[in-house]
């Protein structure tokens, strides 16, 4: 795990060595445990390239520093990630003539590269982002992983190409000015995250989960190598007799082979079935006793320490426990968004950001149980989201003046039904994915993003809305899930969070072998009635606690709806209704001061969107007009 920065220039008026080791300078957390940088010149000396690397030492502690050449020099890559299947690759090249220099992962992309070419991404299991330059042919090639698990930001500006993996490594003098790019705003208070490729930032794109980048002979050219299987409709079911046990063994060598390390390494251990099961399944790999990692709240309601515990004491875990107060969000808060260079999406950020620090003293690698909930439909939404062709067949008399006012009436602890009326009652399908999650879900918060880009979504020719109707209601919102919120939300959130402290996260769940099976079975595999993730509660039942199995979603909640109108209040409103608020003139004040006062008094529950405009607030203040 690492960071990467580089570029590709003809502009002769840069001083490239200096802008590089000023890109690499601002990603030192990624990598603390050394540096390495490559320039050279092409075509006649009229262009330059650049690559800079941050080495956060996992594997081949060594032997595995960066940029990695080829033995004749003609390839140098750096690469952020790591190569699961690195060691069965060797044998294959190996078999093939190659010779390694070292045990790395990374090498093993040189040679893949070298055997067939910018094919090489498809041989490669793992997580990555990695930037390479082949001097015979004068190309750069870039790519990211599959899910998107490492991210990989990219700035074009005529002849000049910059990339980095955090945005503030391209916002160093010399390279791109901060400039909001007030056109995602809206889609930004819709989803409460950017989707990609834009980002908030004028002039700096994500290279999409699964997709190349080269450059050559002057000309860009971008394509996509990878797709989440369940774009398209099931073709024909896989001819497994017992899909349990299959799933069961494929999840079990996911965990195996992510324990591959030469540093301690741990678990974060929510208590939930997910970061549960990936916990019992390390352990049958680990000789020694496992570091396991759990945050909660004082607010019991919010808390899933004791749950946390419980599996800690089934596998006989070193357990480490954090509780997170509001003080602890305030604080922390401003800095989140300079690691994220972005608004920090979800207030679950803090937790996992702190949790990563107290990690972080102990070990340098860690499990989790990201990605589960999107590959086996583990949230509600999976559940109501099959209703909607069911409910939209309802006259709209019906709906609006009976069903939607008697839910709308219902007391807050039913907030998920009022969500899914709410959500199952929005015909255009692009318009109902982001709404499950987003922060609009009334007329009241509608208006106020209408001031700010108008509250129709914006329908792009790819992911998340290339997959066709005739899929299935659930793959084609596992689809997006997949394409989307995972990706532009989860991930960068568990990447920025982790990184911070120079620690690396693994995500079994995201093994894209795993993911394939999966979406090649039958929808009830993954959503039987009521019942969410059947595949991974069956698969588990003999390694888990019943209890721990049958529980209900939780969710990483913390409890801001109350912070905001206790301790938490004031620093809302200053940043809000403040006079040096930079975000208040984007909105109609009226409908504002209206949320506000309605979620302040208890009234409504306000807290989703309150938290992504106080997000924007403070982003605004970091980073507008080259803050």
């Amino acid at each position: 795990m690492c960071g990467i920065a580089g570029l590709l220039t003809s502009r002769q008026d840069v001083d490239a060595d200096a802008l590089l080791r000023s890109m690499a300078a601002t990603l030192q957390h990624r990598g603390p445990d050394g540096e390495g940088y490559f320039l050279a010149t092409a075509d006649a000396g009229g262009t330059r390239v650049g690559l800079a690397h941050k080495r956060l030492a996992i594997i081949d502690l060594d032997g595995g520093r960066q940029p990695i050449a080829s033995a004749d020099g003609r390839i140098q890559l750096v690469f952020n990630g790591e190569i699961y299947n690195y060691r069965e690759l060797r044998a294959e090249l190996e078999a093939r003539g190659h010779r390694f220099a070292t045990n790395s992962d990374s090498e093993s992309i040189v040679h893949a590269y070298a055997a067939w070419g910018e094919d090489c991404v498809a041989h490669l299991a793992g997580m990555f982002a990695f930037a390479l330059w082949d001097a015979e042919h004068a190309r750069l090639l870039l790519a990211r992983d599959r899910f998107g698990k490492k991210p990989l930001f990219v700035h074009q500006h005529g002849t000049e190409l910059l990339f980095a993996s955090e945005i503030k490594a391209l916002l160093v003098p010399g390279g791109v000015r901060a400039e909001v790019d007030t056109d995602v705003l809206g889609d930004y208070l819709r989803y409460r995250y950017v989707p990609a490729p834009r980002t908030l930032f004028l002039g700096i794109r994500k290279l999409e989960p699964g997709c190349c980048l080269s450059v050559a002979g002057g000309v860009m050219r971008e394509w996509r190598y990878w797709e989440p299987p369940d774009r398209l409709p099931l073709a024909a079911p896989a001819a497994e007799q017992d899909a349990v046990g299959h799933f069961a063994g494929l999840l079990d060598d996911a965990v195996r082979t992510r324990l591959v390390s030469d540093v301690p390494f741990g678990a974060f251990l929510s208590g939930g079935i997910d970061s549960s099961a990936v916990v019992v399944l390390m352990a049958r790999h680990c000789s020694a006793p496992l570091r396991t990692f759990s945050v909660g709240f004082a607010e019991r309601t919010y808390s899933e320490l004791d749950h946390a515990r419980v599996i800690a004491g089934v596998v006989r875990s070193e357990h480490h426990e954090l509780v997170v107060s509001e003080t602890d969000l305030m604080t922390t808060l401003p800095d989140l968004i300079g690691y994220r260079d972005a608004p920090v999406c979800e207030p679950s950020d803090i937790p996992i950001f702190l949790l990563a620090r107290e990690a972080a003293r102990t070990v340098k690698m860690v499990l989790t149980g990201e990605g589960s909930d999107e590959i086996l439909g583990g949230y509600p939404k999976h559940v109501w989201e099959p209703c909607a062709a069911l409910y939209q067949g309802l006259s709209a008399p019906v709906r609006r003046r009976l069903f939607e006012p008697l839910v709308e009436a219902l007391p807050y602890r039913f907030h998920r039904a009022r969500l899914a009326a709410h959500c199952l009652g929005i015909e255009n399908w692009a318009a109902r994915m982001p709404a499950w999650f987003g922060a609009i879900n009334d007329a009241r918060s509608a208006s106020l993003v209408a001031a700010v880009g108008g509250p129709a979504t914006v329908v792009r020719d790819g992911p998340p809305f290339d997959t066709p109707p005739t899929n299935s209601a659930l793959r084609r919102i596992l689809y997006f899930d997949q394409s989307s919120w995972l990706p532009d939300n989860l991930l960068e959130r568990g990447d920025r969070m982790t990184m911070a402290h120079s620690l690396e996260a693994r995500m079994p769940f995201l093994d894209h072998r795993l993911a394939s099976y999966v979406s090649s079975l039958p929808d009830h595999y993954r959503v039987r009635g009521r019942r969410t993730k059947w595949l991974l509660r069956e698969a588990l039942r003999a390694h888990l606690p019943a209890h721990i199995l049958g529980r209900r979603k939780v969710g990483f909640r913390v409890p801001v709806a109350a912070w905001f109108r206790g301790p938490m209040r004031d620093f809302l409103l200053d940043h809000l209704r403040g006079t040096d608020s930079r975000t208040r003139c984007y909105y109609d004040p009226a409908t504002l001061d209206a949320v506000i006062d309605a979620h302040l008094s208890g009234r409504r529950n306000y807290e989703k969107l309150l938290w992504t405009l106080l997000n924007l607030e403070l982003w605004q203040r970091r980073y507008a007009a080259g803050a």
